[in-house]
């Protein structure tokens, strides 16, 4: 709740937001910033003790698990998009939460826990929502560089580069279940 909840104050309520913002930004995206920490501590500490003891939903083929970590490579990519535009940025027009909807949807696909579900299943919902409230809200400018088009090849290095690190490591580390075993 803390974290998808902090990353819903424009969704939900946009003018307290803006008037947070315009009081102090530093301290709003502090306060911001603080709050995401938590509750993504929170998230990994009770996902972890949720699927201890999770009630087994569905399970889907070993082979779809390969199609996965293509489609999270291509998350990693988008994920860094908005800081250095070009045009995967332009095409995808808003690629964090299209990183996030494919993040969730992938791990849904292979991971059928009633925690898999619930975990993934919220972020992919308030994904959708986000996206849609954006049809309202003015796009607030994200810090990063100019457009270039060698900015796409840095962004599809960097997305190569952290895929490659939560295969091998990050992943294992982060939640305890290893990629490469």
């Amino acid at each position: 709740m803390l974290f998808l909840g902090i990353h819903s104050v424009s969704i939900f309520a946009e003018d307290f937001r803006n008037r947070m913002a315009a009081k102090n930004e530093l301290a709003w995206k502090g306060i911001y910033s603080l709050i995401s920490l938590a509750g993504i501590a929170l998230i990994a500490l009770g996902y972890g003790e949720a699927r201890l003891d999770s009630v087994f939903l569905y399970s889907t083929p070993q082979w779809l698990k390969h199609p996965v970590y293509l489609a999270m490579a291509l998350a990693m990519i988008l994920f860094f998009a908005p800081y250095f535009p070009g045009k995967i940025k332009q095409a995808a027009k808003h690629p964090q939460l299209v990183a996030v909807k494919i993040w969730a949807t992938g791990h849904s696909l292979v991971n059928g826990t009633l925690a898999d579900v619930i975990l993934f299943g919220a972020f992919l919902i308030w994904a959708v929502i986000d996206r849609v409230s954006m049809k309202r809200r003015v796009s607030r400018p994200v810090p990063g560089l100019k457009t270039s088009a060698v900015n796409d090849v840095i962004v599809v290095v960097l997305g190569v580069i952290a895929t490659a690190a939560f295969v091998h490591f990050l992943h294992g580390y982060l939640t305890g279940v290893p990629l490469l075993r």
